[in-house]
Order: structure tokens, then C-alpha cells, then sequence
């Protein structure tokens, strides 16, 4: 194999799929979202023509050398030279021997080989990969509501089956099919030139598979659709299941049980119609075919007994038709395969083509940060539901000042929020910062301007130190020293978080800042999480914080060990918190607070106090909980 390695790594590097580009988004048409891919290395599928091409005329020709060898020992025998042996046969015969062997043993393993290193190294490993990264490119550019709507194992699915799916189309359709339509003319051309009849008679069942085809392919094209759709909902709600296996734990595996068993019956009803169709399919080809090989035997017979043709063409005609019988059934179970792909192909483009639901303008610029004054005005906004969420809200926060937003559920605090950092657009009105509409600008500089800790910490599958450095360029699990780990363990002393991180070791023996957390920090507790989150956003640092329930899954003893850390973390930045816990946010500069997707008082917390509306109330409700606890 290493002698190999060179050409190997000649053909690997021919293809680079992680190439940037400037769009990701291909269209939302079947042929022109598979030439969208295919376009980009069209000269790799143009290699894998030539080579389907040139493999079928190789293979008719290999095997009409059957026929050619039959007449020429049929020869030698006649003219009484059997008995001088391979050195007479070498002499009567050698040239055209030397020719046949060369075409089997060397040229067909130059083609061979040429096709191998095509498919195997260069589509393979380099189209798959480049389709999956671009598909996944264009997918995680979408807007939150997104994957707020679909299973995320679904999501990732179709993203990672878009290119094998697609690439394993295009090699059925320009290695296989290509080939054997070659081979089926080269074939027809050969019986035409041995005589008429044998022509007709494989012309007339070209003619015929093509009309089976034509009728069984859309109906296994749809079939194979629906199937699709139905095996990503199986996948779906398998990962949806084992995301959540602790509930499944507590509350017992029949319900769940239940839910993928209905998703399951659903995929088998729709892969019942689509093996019928494949089934059918089958069985009236292989009644086409074996009406044809006996025709075809018939008269390669006759021609034969009549003295018009050589028992070296019947033995020729015989083979190159049982051969073409044979591809036909390979034929045919690649056709059931391509048509697979296409069905995977179509319901992988209606995810992966989508157009991104949040987009730049085409004009847009970069945000130019000033100071941090952040404005809504006149902004609605409802979720494509009836009721209310923001209406026609009006408010405007001074560079470095420091908001507490509260209300009761529902009142549109956390979506109030998310319009700020453009995870959704607001159905009319503006959101300005600086006096610039977010909607003006590149999403991607507005949103590194800010901190953003929730109640519902996410944290990926990584390390403790990848999560609280997520977002650096430079943070990575091979860069965890100098001056970012430094950065790191100061963020992390700051949010409470260093002791107990000192103090976790995973089962792969990693210890500290280089422990695994889990899927969504599952190894963690709660406060745990928080608190490096909290940690996440203290070492980004950027100019406008955002906290929504940062510090509700801490008890009182923590989040006063962290308080005066958070204090500093807020100077010279323009802060929003939401909070149901009024005590965390009694001393910030000004409370709004908000019911119903309005403002419906706003002051200082003595002024709230002292006006006696809602706040007062919730202040109330809460001052006599914790005097009873």
C-alpha cells in the first residue's frame, strides 16, 4: 500500500471541500441543486464519463474475443496444426493473441484503475465532504425559529446524508448506467454488423427495458421520496429519545416507546409501496429478458445451421448477450439505488435549500460600536401567533446604562431580547444600536458586541475550557495555554466556577479545564453549568451584556459570591437583565417593566416602589415568600 501513497494522495488533494465561498445557499430545484454541487468539480464526473465510456467498450470488446477465439483454434484445428502446438498457434496466430492480451490484462486494468481512483479518492472523500460542508454552512445560517421547529437529529441527518446521497447518485449515473447504455449500443452495433436479425432483436428490447423504466421510474422516484421523509422522522425522534433518557428514566419508556413505534410503522407503510413498485420492476425485466436470450439463441442457431454464420459467433452473440442480460440486472438494482438517492436527494434539498429565514441585506456593513445606545422603535412582534407578544414597543437605553427588565410570564421579556440581537425581525418598527437598524448591518459584527447568559445554558460536548472560550479564534483543545487559558482560569475564578472545575475528572482520566461536560453539560449540575456560562461571558468581555435569568439556577450563597464579579463585568457596558428574582436587579439604573408585550412603568426601584403598580406588587409577593422561608 505505501507504494501506492503517492498517486493516493495525488488524486486526494484534487478535491478541497472545505474551500470558502462566498454563498452556501444552493437552489431549491432538484437539477439545479445537484449541478450547484456537481458544478464546482464538474471535471471529477467528467473523468468518471470517460471512464464509464471506456470501460464498456472494453468489456463488448473483451468479450466478443470470445467468439474470436473460438473461430481461430476452429482454424488452427481445420488446417491440421494442433499437433505443433503453442509455437504453431504462436505462429499463425501470435499478432492478434498479443493484442487480445494486451487489451485484457493491461488496458482494462489502466481503465480500471483510473475509475477507482476517481470514485474511491476523489468523490468519495472529496465531494461527499465538500457537500456536507456546505450544506451544514448554508444550515447553521439559519434563523433560531429554524431549529426551534424541527428535531435536531433530523436537522443533522440530512445535512450528513446530503452528500453520500447525491455522490452515490452520480456514480450510479455515470459509472453504471452510462456504462451499461455504452454497452448496450456497443452490443447492438456488434449483432447489427453480425446480421439484421440479431440487431432488431436487441434493439426491440432496448426499446422495451426503456419503456419498463419509463414507467417505473417516477412512481419508485416518489415512493423513494416519501421513504426518505420518513426514515429522517425515525432518526429524529431517536435522537430526540436518547437527548432525553433521563426523563425517559423517571418516567418510564412505554410513552416514549409508543412515539417512535408510530414513527416506525409510518416509515414501513411508506417502504411497502416502494418494494412493491421495485418488485414488479424486477420480475417484468427478467420476463423481457428471458424472451429475448432465447430469440437471440434462436437465431444465432439458425444462421449457424444455415451455413451464414461461425460457431464463433454463435459462442460470441451467446455470451455478449448473457452478459447483457446480466448487466441488466445490475443495471437494474442500480437504478433501484440511483432512484434511492434521488428520493434522499430531494427530501435532504427541502431542508438543506431553504432560504435562511434571518438574512444580511444585500448592502449591508459592518457595525461600527459607539457606545452602546440601544433603541426599539415602534417594534411588534408575535411569533405567527394571534395574540400579542411585543406591540408597537418604544424604548431607548443610554450608552453604559444598566436596565432590569421584569414582568410577569409571557409579557415578552426574553423575546424582547432576542429582537435585540436579531434572532428574529421584527414585523414592524426598528431596532437600533448606535443609531444603526441591526437590520442594516452583518449579522455576524452585531452579535460579537454582545455577552449573552440564559436560564438554559447550552454547552457543547467539549471541554470545560472550549466552552468558556468558545468564540476565540485561538481557542482550541490544542491551544489551552498562555495567554487564553490564563484568561480563562480569571474568568472562571470570577464567576465561582474554578474550584469545582479543579475538582472534575472524567472517565478518560482528563482532569480540570480538560474535562469532557457532556452533551449539553448533561455532567454537570445546574449551577454548575451557570456558572460557566457566566465564566463564557466574562472572558468574551463584550461591550453590551445580556443576562436573562443568568443567576436563577444558583443558590443565594453563590450568586452573592459572584454578585460583585457580575458588578464589575457591567462597568462601562450597557447591560440588560431579566430577572424574576427582583433582588438581583433592584439596584440597576432603571427597571422596565412589562406586561403583555408593552411598558407599563419604568423608574428607579424606590420609584417603582413608591408608584405601587405591578412591580410593587411582584416585589411584595416576593419580600413576603422569603420572610415565610
Amino acid at each position: 500500500m505505501r507504494v501506492f501513497e503517492p498517486v493516493f494522495k495525488l488524486f486526494e488533494g484534487w478535491i478541497d471541500p472545505f474551500k470558502p465561498r462566498e454563498d452556501y445557499e444552493p437552489p431549491n430545484r432538484f437539477l439545479g441543486y445537484v449541478w450547484h454541487y456537481v458544478s464546482q468539480v464538474k471535471w471529477a464526473f467528467l473523468a468518471l464519463l470517460i471512464y464509464g465510456f471506456l470501460n464498456a467498450i472494453v468489456e463488448a470488446v473483451v468479450f466478443s474475443y470470445v467468439g474470436q477465439l473460438v473461430d481461430l483454434l476452429t482454424q488452427f484445428e481445420a488446417n491440421g496444426r494442433q499437433a505443433s502446438g503453442w509455437s504453431g498457434l504462436l505462429d499463425d496466430f501470435g499478432s492478434r493473441l498479443l493484442f487480445m492480451l494486451f487489451i485484457v490484462t493491461l488496458l482494462r486494468a489502466v481503465v480500471v484503475t483510473f475509475g477507482a481512483l476517481i470514485e474511491e479518492q476523489v468523490i468519495v472523500p472529496g465531494f461527499f465532504m465538500m457537500m456536507r460542508w456546505q450544506s451544514h454552512k448554508h444550515v447553521i445560517g439559519q434563523s433560531l425559529s429554524f431549529f426551534q421547529n424541527d428535531l435536531a437529529g433530523r436537522i443533522s441527518q440530512k445535512v450528513f446524508q446530503s452528500g453520500m446521497a447525491t455522490g452515490d447518485m452520480m456514480i450510479s449515473l455515470l459509472q453504471v448506467i452510462w456504462f451499461v447504455v455504452i454497452y448496450a449500443v456497443t452490443t447492438a452495433g456488434l449483432l447489427f454488423s453480425l446480421d439484421w436479425q440479431l440487431g432488431v432483436v436487441i434493439s426491440l428490447w432496448i426499446a422495451a427495458f426503456y419503456a419498463i423504466a419509463r414507467y417505473f421510474i417516477p412512481r419508485v422516484r416518489d415512493h423513494a421520496r416519501h421513504s426518505a421523509e420518513t426514515a429522517s422522522g425515525v432518526s429524529g425522534r431517536m435522537v430526540d429519545s436518547y437527548s432525553n433518557i433521563q426523563t425517559i428514566k423517571l418516567h418510564g419508556e412505554k410513552e416514549q416507546d409508543a412515539f417512535l413505534l408510530e414513527a416506525m410503522r409510518k416509515h414501513q407503510q411508506a417502504i411497502f409501496p416502494f418494494t412493491r413498485t421495485l418488485t414488479a420492476m424486477r420480475v417484468s425485466l427478467t420476463v423481457v429478458n428471458g424472451i429475448v436470450i432465447s430469440v437471440i439463441a434462436y437465431i444465432a442457431i439458425d444462421l449457424w445451421l444455415s451455413a451464414q454464420s461461425t460457431l464463433g459467433s454463435v459462442a460470441f452473440v451467446l455470451a455478449l448477450v448473457l452478459r447483457l442480460q446480466l448487466l441488466s440486472g445490475r443495471l437494474l438494482g442500480n437504478l433501484n439505488g440511483f432512484f434511492r438517492n434521488v428520493g434522499v436527494t430531494q427530501n435532504t434539498m427541502d431542508l438543506v435549500a431553504r432560504p435562511h429565514g434571518i438574512q444580511d441585506a444585500d448592502n449591508a456593513e459592518e457595525m461600527k460600536f459607539l457606545g452602546g445606545e440601544v433603541e426599539f422603535q415602534k417594534v411588534s412582534f408575535h411569533y405567527d401567533k394571534d395574540g400579542g407578544v411585543i406591540d408597537e414597543l418604544d424604548l431607548k437605553i443610554r450608552p453604559g446604562e444598566k436596565v432590569g427588565i421584569v414582568g410577569p410570564s409571557g409579557a415578552g421579556k426574553t423575546t424582547l431580547l432576542h429582537l435585540l440581537m436579531r434572532f428574529y425581525d421584527p414585523e414592524q418598527g426598528k431596532v437600533l444600536i448606535d443609531g444603526q437598524d441591526i437590520a442594516l448591518v452583518k449579522q455576524a459584527s452585531l452579535r460579537k458586541h454582545f455577552s449573552f447568559v440564559q436560564q438554559d445554558v447550552q454547552l457543547f460536548h467539549r471541554s470545560v475550557f472550549e466552552n468558556i472560550a468558545h468564540g476565540m479564534g485561538e481557542a482550541s483543545s490544542d491551544v489551552a495555554v498562555g495567554d487564553v487559558m490564563e484568561k480563562c482560569i480569571k474568568a472562571a475564578k470570577q464567576a465561582n466556577a474554578h474550584e469545582f472545575i479543579m475538582e472534575l475528572e472524567d472517565n478518560k482520566g482528563n482532569k480540570g479545564y480538560d474535562v469532557q461536560v457532556g452533551e449539553r453539560g448533561v455532567k454537570l449540575s445546574g449551577g454548575q453549568r451557570q456558572r460557566i456560562a457566566i465564566a463564557r461571558a466574562l472572558f468574551r468581555d463584550a461591550p453590551i451584556l445580556i443576562l436573562d435569568e443568568a443567576t436563577s439556577q444558583l443558590d443565594s450563597g453563590v450568586e452573592e459570591a459572584i454578585q460583585e464579579n457580575l458588578t464589575n463585568l457591567m462597568a462601562g457596558k450597557t447591560v440588560l437583565v431579566v430577572a424574576h428574582r427582583l433582588s438581583t436587579i433592584a439596584r440597576l439604573d432603571r427597571l422596565i417593566v412589562m406586561d403583555n408585550g408593552k411598558i407599563v412603568d419604568q423608574g428607579s426601584h424606590e420609584e417603582l416602589i413608591e408608584n405601587g403598580g405591578l412591580y410593587a406588587s411582584l416585589w411584595k409577593t416576593q419580600s413576603d415568600i422569603s420572610s415565610t422561608t
